[in-house]
């Protein structure tokens, strides 16, 4: 089960995060995960929730966004979202396409509250 060292992974990427925001309590973390990346969300979840359980940061809330598998027509250049595993281009029948979205594995942002006031922390642009 691999979820569960993803989940380790989370808090340390969070804890490194923190040095950064001394006093800051995180309260949501957002991931986006790629449909084809092989992380079932639900055991991520749990396992996230699992490694939490009895520590401070308990109640920490884990936001999995997942993210369709998308390509790109290397003829026509149409961007498309792949339907039934059919990476066909939909514009030009084409086979010749490129993966650009769905393996994703990346720490998307983390929420904190400083002295009871929220703000988010953007770690990555879309």
């Amino acid at each position: 089960m691999h979820e569960l060292s993803i989940a380790e992974s989370i808090l340390a990427a969070v804890r490194k995060e923190l040095v950064n925001h001394p006093g800051a309590r995180p309260m949501r973390v957002g991931l986006r995960i790629g449909e084809l990346s092989a992380v079932d969300v639900d055991s991520l979840t749990f396992c996230f929730e699992a490694v939490l359980t009895g520590t401070e940061w308990e109640g920490l809330q884990l936001d999995a966004r997942v993210c369709p598998q998308r390509r790109i027509c290397n003829d026509c250049g149409n961007q498309f979202a792949v339907v039934a595993y059919n990476a066909r281009c939909p514009a030009c029948a084409s086979g010749n396409t490129t993966l650009i979205s769905g393996e994703e594995l990346d720490f998307d942002y983390l929420e904190v509250e400083t002295d009871g006031t929220p703000a988010v922390e953007v770690k990555s642009a879309e």
